[in-house]
């Protein structure tokens, strides 16, 4: 009799006893941590850290396309147009061929040429330093035409890290949060909070490194489209004192 009594006595302490932890965490655990849940569920701070870092890296893959056919296309001009530059050619004929093109060589072709006309003939060192002072000044023209767009690379290179930074720090304090209003360290309680910082730290350095080594290569790219403009120029002021040693300077009309 006494026996049943205990019997009885502990099978209904066990069913009274409180569940394990664990199992109450499980309970409470959010169903989905994949990152689209994890970003259903932020913090709208946590939200709009992660919409920006989205839209930055959309930002530097856009002007890597956009950059990259361009210096591709322009490249293969301007080398083109160069190596015409080396056979037996007159600036006349040179200006002929250029036309009214936009190209940045063509450019250089026509601004010769103009500076030539104004001159009037008069073959002497002052026409040499004033047609590589037009010179240079079209090449700087067309070097920050090509290289715009790509300070922003830059931009979100240096800045995306810290901006995943703010958003981890802000997860991470709402997570401190929840345990001071729960008055618990459950595992259901820190682990949204801690989840989400994690993701915009992730989203951070996926806007940020493409950012740099997208910049980088840019910058190789106009480095070299840089070069061949010099190497244009330096073409035409040979062209221009070939015709001064010969004394044929004449233009048989003046360029656009």
């Amino acid at each position: 009799m006494q026996g049943n009594f205990w019997l009885r006595h502990t099978i209904t302490a066990i069913a009274l006893a409180p569940a394990p932890a664990f199992a109450i965490d499980d309970a409470l655990l959010p169903r989905n941590l994949s990152p689209w849940g994890m970003f259903v569920s932020a913090d709208i701070v946590v939200k709009a850290v992660m919409i920006g870092l989205a839209c930055a890296s959309l930002v530097t893959w856009t002007v890597w396309l956009a950059k990259t056919i361009d210096l591709r296309r322009k490249g293969a001009l301007a080398l083109k147009r160069t190596r015409a530059l080396e056979g037996n050619l007159k600036l006349t004929e040179a200006a002929e061929r250029a036309g009214d093109a936009h190209d940045a060589v063509a450019q250089l072709i026509q601004s010769c040429a103009k500076e030539a006309e104004l001159s009037g003939g008069v073959l002497d060192d002052g026409l040499q330093e004033r047609v590589a002072l037009r010179l240079e000044r079209v090449e700087a023209a067309m070097s920050r035409q090509i290289a715009r767009g790509t300070g922003v690379l830059a931009t979100i290179g240096a800045t995306a890290p810290f901006v995943g930074l703010f958003g981890t720090v802000w997860g991470i304090m709402n997570s401190f949060i929840g345990i001071s209003e729960s008055h618990t360290t459950s595992l259901a309680v820190v682990a949204p909070g801690i989840a989400e910082a994690l993701l915009a730290t992730a989203l951070g350095l996926v806007a940020a490194i493409p950012a740099v080594v997208i910049y980088n290569h840019l910058v190789r790219g106009i480095t070299n489209y840089r070069a061949l403009l010099g190497d244009a120029s330096a073409q035409l002021m040979l062209l221009v004192s070939r015709q001064r040693d010969h004394r044929d300077f004449r233009l048989s009309r003046a360029a656009e």
